[in-house]
């Protein structure tokens, strides 16, 4: 004997339910840049798209961490060296005339 109800739809036990919250991965392609430590953090934007929204935060807090610290970086590297001053024979002097 069949117990189903007529008219009643089948369970949906089968039907993957969409939840507009759960990670879903955004493919953005990334182009490796040549800088390790930029290359690094861009890496770790892919994180996020395992995560549900309210974890991207501390992911794009952290590459934006890297990024600046890339760039800081970029201002403490010694620069060319600063040409000496090419010797004389004649002394240098002041506007006023005094030796420099």
């Amino acid at each position: 004997m069949d117990d189903a109800v007529p008219g009643t739809p089948p369970a949906a036990e089968d039907e993957p339910v969409h939840d507009p919250a759960a990670p879903a991965p955004l493919n953005v392609p990334r182009t490796p840049t040549g800088d390790a430590g930029v290359d690094a953090a861009l890496d770790r934007l892919g994180d996020a798209d395992h995560l549900a929204t309210d974890g991207h935060l501390e992911v794009y807090e952290d590459v934006h961490r890297g990024l600046r610290d890339a760039l800081t970086a970029l201002d403490v590297r010694p620069g060319p060296p600063v040409p000496a001053r090419h010797p004389t024979t004649t002394p240098q002097r002041d506007p006023s005339g005094r030796p420099v």
